[in-house]
């Protein structure tokens, strides 16, 4: 059972006491900014650049307390998330949030009806507009060839809820109305079957288990065939009006735009991969040999081929390993990192009434706080590695930019992370003392690859068909969505695996579908971080001065104009290329190690 809060010592707790010592603090921080926002007027702040220069100063700044007050606002919510007092406080950050919203929505308009022409004059005229501000201007008439006017802007804003209704009908659908029934698991003991515990049987040691998931979950999802098809559907429909009414090329175009991404990164992530997926088909077949199976069904891909390990840590040997992994990163790094334990950023146990899982947060103004669940197990140590990357990520940005350029883009987000997860699992391999560690490392790995390249990779081509068909006239139905996932799925999985013709249905329960093409991000984020960690890990020169530099860019540029400064250009297939070298080296690392 979970211990209270106040049973966990203090170095293994966050301290949030660096952003307000008390709630006292906090209110008198909140008052102050609330008069701020009530202040922010529409007033002629276009009559010269020094007054131009001052409203987005005051803009940012109110901004920055709003992000530092719900950083502190929501970390102690999620505490303990029962805790109404908590939850009153994170509404009031919310509701201020809304205001400044309101209050500030004419900004961005004026300056786009002022004219680009005119702002070029002013950043001429006022050194600190041009240095703080000019890539923030550059990138909002970037935005206007697909801006409205103010009176349609108000009206698609005013749609905004009823354009997410889709989304919200599926997941109605799916997490509380679907009704799978029971299963016997591997005592032979009934359970019930949903969409949250399958993964527990599908990986089953037991094959009569997982085959019994397999094709219970998918009868489930075959009743509601139609409904799900009608919900996705119209989403595609929906986003590809939306396109049209912004004068978009496509949906697609559309939702690569705020990143900056030419449509020709994800044409070549899905060619690339197309290309390359012997590996893929060379691993099925090897974990068929392993498994001992005469075939290979659809229901047996996500067993593991390592024997059980029943290996604990504690959080000091998880630390230890963590900073002997990451240590071919630099000293600076290094040093940079030792922060986080020593000023406490992390908050390490689960207590009684505290969120689930793992992330990375704090703000501009605080540090960048991680929650864990940390329960001593190998994956507990590799979402640590993980979640470090993110706040080094952060702490670099914020640490070399100003507030308006400190957040990296959602594009980038997972590059840092997955550098710090390859290179922790790397150190594992490598001294593992066991061949049977060995093996479960390898396997790790090579799942990680398999879920975040190769599948990420058949979701992105799966939108861009059905994307394509809709923007061609042709109508989506539940026959057209199960065909053509259908085909993805023998494309990706190849000979080696029986394609039971159930998974034709698995289409409806990824929820990404309704994310607007924003899957293939994992593939390019983790081609992206292995690229790095080769380079680094070769000694190639340079490779970890530009990463470093990679890190500290922020939001300052585009994502790709970033990466390339740690020398990956996903515009062209060699970087996704090596990341199927690294996947067929680490399997011929298994082969060998299975000899």
């Amino acid at each position: 059972m979970d211990k209270e809060r106040d049973q966990i010592e203090a170095q293994y707790k966050w301290d949030l006491k660096t952003i307000y010592k008390n709630k006292e603090a906090f209110l008198e921080e909140f008052n102050c900014v609330q008069k701020r926002v009530e202040a922010f007027k529409e007033t002629d702040f276009l009559n010269n650049a020094d007054s131009l220069y001052h409203t987005l100063k005051e803009f940012f700044d109110i901004d920055m307390y709003l992000d530092k007050m719900w950083s502190y606002t929501s970390q102690k919510h999620d505490e303990d998330i029962a805790n109404n007092e908590n939850q009153t406080y994170k509404e009031k950050v919310i509701n201020l949030y809304n205001k400044f919203s309101e209050n500030t929505a004419f900004l961005m308009p004026k300056i786009l009806e002022f004219g680009e022409d005119k702002i070029k004059a002013y950043l001429k005229e006022n050194e600190n507009l041009k240095k703080e501000y000019a890539f923030v201007l550059e990138d909002l008439f970037r935005e206007k060839p697909h801006t409205l006017s103010l009176a349609e802007e108000k009206l698609m804003s005013s749609l905004n809820k009823a354009f997410s209704d889709t989304n919200k009908i599926a997941s109605m659908l799916t997490d509380s109305e679907m009704d799978f029934g029971f299963i016997k698991d591997e005592n032979g003991k009934e359970v019930k079957l949903t969409d949250t515990n399958y993964m527990i049987y599908i990986s089953s040691k037991d094959r009569r288990v997982r085959k019994e998931a397999f094709e219970t979950l998918y009868n489930g999802y075959q009743k509601f065939n139609n409904t799900l098809a009608l919900a996705l559907a119209s989403h595609v429909d929906k986003m590809v009006a939306l396109s049209k009414v912004r004068k978009y090329s496509s949906a697609r175009a559309s939702a690569l735009f705020d990143d900056n991404i030419d449509e020709k990164v994800y044409d070549n992530l899905i060619d690339t991969i197309s290309k390359n997926l012997e590996p893929l088909y060379d691993y099925y077949k090897l974990k068929k040999e392993i498994l001992n199976l005469d075939e290979m069904h659809m229901y047996d891909i996500y067993v593991d081929i390592a024997d059980d390990i029943n290996n604990t840590y504690t959080y000091a040997e998880a630390k230890d390993l963590v900073l002997k992994a990451l240590s071919v990163l630099g000293d600076d790094y290094v040093h940079n990192l030792n922060k986080a334990f020593d000023e406490r950023w992390i908050d390490v146990y689960p207590n009684k009434g505290k969120r689930n899982g793992a992330y990375s947060g704090g703000s501009y103004l605080t540090k960048p706080f991680l929650l864990l669940n940390f329960l001593g197990e190998y994956h507990d140590i590799s979402t640590l590695a993980h979640e470090l990357g993110h706040s080094m990520h952060t702490y670099y940005s914020k640490e070399n930019n100003p507030y308006q350029y400190s957040s990296y883009r959602i594009f980038v987000a997972e590059v840092a992370s997955q550098v710090n997860e390859l290179l922790l699992n790397d150190y594992m391999f490598k001294h593992s003392q066991t061949k049977k560690e060995k093996i479960n490392i390898l396997n790790q790995i090579l799942e990680l690859f398999k879920a975040s390249i190769f599948r990420q990779t058949m979701f992105a081509e799966f939108e861009k068909i059905i994307f394509d068909k809709n923007e061609q006239g042709e109508i989506i139905t539940a026959e057209v969505l199960n065909k053509e996932y259908y085909k993805l799925v023998q494309k990706y999985y190849g000979d080696n695996v029986v394609i039971d013709e159930s998974i034709k249905y698995e289409w409806s329960r990824i929820p990404h579908f309704y994310y607007n093409f924003y899957v293939y991000k994992y593939s390019t984020g983790l081609a992206a971080a292995a690229y790095i960690v080769k380079n680094i890990l070769s000694g190639k020169e340079k490779a970890l001065e530009n990463y470093l530099e990679f890190l500290k860019t922020g939001g300052r540029m585009y994502p790709l104009e970033e990466l390339k400064i740690a020398g990956v250009d996903l515009t062209k297939p060699e970087v996704i290329e090596g990341a199927m070298t690294m996947f067929q080296d680490y399997l011929n690392d298994l082969k060998e190690l299975l000899k």
